[in-house]
């Protein structure tokens, strides 16, 4: 069964940096390809970014810049690292697990229960 454990949310000021992990077990991490969703009060689930089993990435453009995602196999865990956080960068954020070769974005897969964010003064 796969289990997902999102980690590292907190209250930061504008500016400041954040990282989040997402730590897997039940699955052979490497088969699967992993993506960071967040979703803010009111508002719809957006995607932020997606790195492939080969560690291809692609981000959202409102993060793109300011955002980095990364896997570590060998801990099945995956990063986001947030800098120059902005206030509407305050969401919950939740990892996502799918197999497959490529971007895996559809949020078919598998959920962890999110971490929250929240970039205030």
């Amino acid at each position: 069964q796969v289990q997902l454990v999102e980690s590292g949310g907190g209250l930061v000021q504008p500016g400041g940096s954040l990282r989040l992990s997402c730590a897997a077990s039940g699955i052979i991490f490497s088969f699967y390809a992993m993506t960071w969703f967040r979703q803010a009060p009111g508002k719809q689930r957006e995607l932020v970014a997606a790195i492939t089993t080969g560690g291809s990435t692609k981000y959202a453009e409102a993060v793109k810049g300011r955002f980095t995602t990364s896997r570590d196999n060998a801990k099945n865990t995956v990063y986001l690292q947030m800098n120059d956080l902005k206030p509407e960068d305050t969401a919950i954020y939740y990892c996502n697990a799918k197999q497959g070769l490529g971007f895996q974005t559809t949020g078919m897969g598998s959920w962890g229960k999110g971490t929250r964010v929240t970039v205030s003064s």
